[in-house]
């Protein structure tokens, strides 16, 4: 019984529900669903080929065992189906419709597909449509609100079957017959009560089992509360919760709401209380850590009272290495009634406060983790409690790609009342860094997109145009880091309005510059120069001596690229001259190697040479072995140049000397850019 699956749908009646391995009921329905998948469909009738994928609905209200009786379905056919079983949830525990690009994503990451970035809901349906166009797959589209939102996420293709979940009739979508569900019989309903209590209190009081199952309608989810209330009191009969439910008056109450308040009153106060609170969980996906901050108790003790809900219906039990367990729909809204019955508005407002300020502790100890050479990040670490630290980077890896929906859906919890205040700052700071530092800029794209995308629609809405313009220069960042580079213009200029209108000398000359380097990638040199020579005027205005160094060498850059080698020379020795000022000896040596290398295509190889060693000499000093190899390598090839084959050969036995001793990185790491894409902020805290 400890592995009652109640799923979004209602119950799973499957073979891990079920101790003889059968499915319970519905044999009507899966015959009757079964032969629709091969009937003929009004084009096949017409003498034409179904253009798209057929599409099967299974109705019912939640907790009548409608996802159970797709996912036997599913899994009776998907033999005959090669190209796999993809699911989308396409409603949250709440109700609220899920955005069909989110749920396109998803899908397309399921088939390890390319998804575009930061790509519109359009593009995504589309590349949606053509991973499956040579696919014979089975889609199971679960908690679908409307006709829309199926018919956009349906392949092209009359292979593919869809296996779609709802509370009522899908209109507009041609050619579906709903299967429609209603409670189990009386007889499937007392064997359910029986595997769930034992065959002895059934036996000796069949009337009263027949009472209860027809008490609870018949619905799965309402059994299966009845049969765990049952199993957590082995010496009360079927007879005595018959009779509390018959006393019990129904009003407009449903079964499953009904029984499911007599659970939740004949539970311990402190039990009962983290079950209600349980309704302001995100996604409806809860671990031990989130249970324990919504009930301010430790989290050994959160961890065993959640193994009891899910032993008894109240919970379903996500299979994976870490506990997390989903709150099912069917009683998420008489969870979301009982906390505001019980609990005062302010008690859950400092509920869902201790929550969030959980997550974003984790997301510090689980980015802090991956910092193995910053000692002040490992400080940090040693001194937060050791129920929040990672026993290592994979294993904050696997929390976080675990919890990664539940994540994304506290980013939009903390935001949902269209403020942006320090706690939502500093949740949304943590999740892109944690992000960052262990998937990497570029494979967190997608999900980074979507939390810098929350903050600029607050920032809009709240008419906040500093946060405006970090939310711009963050997405700007992200379109250029996928390639996205006309994107990322016009993102950069749009920060940059909303920069001055902010005041705001930060965001004005980091955008500047950003839009200098969009100009840069694009191959407008003029316009790079143009506008990195504006960002270097705000900085020297404000005397940022190291900033301007760097943009010196940025100019370089760009007036390299156009030929103007001796505007690249002026500026690149500006650039050696401010590190060496401001005692940045790898930045110094750096610049020295592009000096040296401007002055070797402005023809000046002596000069190029002399520089050249000068360079060696200084990432001698900043310990950096890849750059004093790659320096020994150019001068090899200025011998070789030369004809000074001697030299050229001793240097180049020297670099390749050094990358042998140099231990050789791993290339999957991920990239460390979280810098670039943190909420930029004066008042967001780390």
């Amino acid at each position: 019984m400890t592995d009652q699956a109640v799923d979004p749908g209602g119950v799973r009646l499957l073979r891990d529900a079920a101790p003889d391995g059968r499915f319970l009921g519905r044999t009507r329905e899966l015959k009757e669903l079964r032969a629709d998948i091969e009937r003929a469909g009004l084009d096949t009738l017409s003498g034409r080929k179904a253009p798209r994928a057929r599409v099967l609905l299974i109705a019912g209200r939640p907790g009548s065992g409608r996802t159970a009786l797709a996912e036997e379905l599913v899994r009776q056919v998907a033999g005959h189906y090669p190209g796999g079983v993809l699911r989308a949830r396409l409603g949250e525990p709440d109700g609220t419709r899920v955005p069909v690009g989110r749920a396109a994503r998803e899908l397309l990451d399921a088939l390890d597909a390319p998804a575009p970035a930061g790509a519109p809901e359009d593009e995504l349906t589309e590349a949606l449509r053509t991973a499956l166009a040579d696919r014979r797959a089975v889609l199971l589209l679960d908690d679908a609100a409307d006709a829309e939102q199926v018919d956009a996420l349906l392949p092209d293709n009359p292979d593919c079957l869809a296996v779609t979940v709802s509370s009522g009739p899908l209109t507009g979508i041609a050619d579906v017959r709903p299967c429609t569900l209603g409670g189990l019989d009386t007889k499937s309903g007392v064997e359910l009560l029986s595997r769930l209590t034992g065959s002895v209190r059934i036996t000796v009081d069949p009337r009263a089992a027949e009472r209860l199952a027809e008490q609870c309608q018949g619905l799965p989810a309402a059994l299966v509360l009845a049969g765990g209330w049952l199993a957590a009191r082995p010496k009360a009969a079927v007879a005595d919760l018959a009779r509390q439910l018959h006393t019990d008056p129904a009003g407009q109450d449903t079964a499953v709401t009904r029984v499911g308040r007599l659970v939740h009153d004949s539970l311990p106060t402190t039990a009962a209380r983290m079950l209600r609170l349980l309704s302001i969980a995100p996604e409806g996906l809860v671990d031990p850590h989130t249970a324990a901050a919504l009930a301010g108790c430790p989290v050994e003790d959160a961890h065993t009272t959640l193994d009891g809900f899910a032993a008894h219906g109240l919970l379903h039990s996500v299979g994976s290495a870490q506990p997390q367990y989903r709150v099912p729909s069917c009683l998420h809204p008489l969870l979301h009634d009982l906390a505001a019955e019980h609990e005062k508005p302010g008690e859950l407002q400092l509920a869902r406060a201790r929550m969030l300020e959980r997550t974003v502790r984790l997301l510090q100890s689980c980015r802090a983790i991956t910092e193995t050479d910053n000692p002040q990040a490992h400080e940090k670490l040693l001194g937060m409690p050791r129920a929040l630290r990672f026993a290592s980077p994979r294993a904050a890896a696997d929390w976080l790609r675990l919890r990664r929906p539940a994540l994304l859906a506290a980013a939009r919890l903390a935001v949902a009342d269209g403020e942006l205040d320090t706690l939502a700052r500093r949740l949304m700071s943590q999740l892109v860094r944690a992000m960052a530092a262990h998937f990497g800029t570029q494979a967190a794209a997608s999900d980074l997109y979507d939390i810098h995308g929350l903050v600029l629609d607050v920032a809009e809405r709240r008419e906040l145009p500093r946060e405006r313009a970090a939310a711009l220069l963050n997405l700007g960042d992200l379109d250029a880091h996928t390639g996205r580079t006309a994107d990322a213009l016009t993102r950069y200029r749009a920060a940059l309005d909303a920069g001055r209108e902010a005041n705001d000398p930060y965001a004005t000359g980091r955008a500047m510059e950003s839009v200098g380097g969009a100009h840069l990638e694009l191959g407008d040199f003029d316009r790079a120069a143009d506008w990195f020579g504006r960002a270097l005027a705000e900085r020297l205005a404000r005397g940022e001596g190291a900033e301007a160094a760097r943009l010196y060498g940025r100019i370089g850059a760009a007036h390299t690229y156009a030929g103007r080698y001796g505007e690249a020379l002026r500026n690149w020795r500006a650039a050696v001259a401010g590190h060496r000022r401001h005692g940045d000896v790898a930045a110094q040596a750096r610049a020295l190697s592009e000096l040296a290398r401007v002055q070797e295509y402005a023809g000046r190889l002596d000069e190029s040479l002399r520089t050249c060693r000068e360079a060696v000499e200084w990432a001698r000093r900043a310990e950096d072995t890849r750059l004093q190899a790659a320096l020994h390598l150019r001068l090899a090839d200025s011998f070789e140049h030369l004809g000074d084959a001697a030299s050229a050969a001793l240097h180049r036995s020297t670099a390749e000397r050094m990358l042998a001793e140099e231990a050789p990185e791993d290339d999957s790491a991920p990239e460390h850019r979280a810098d670039a894409c943190e909420i930029r902020s004066a008042s967001a805290e780390d």
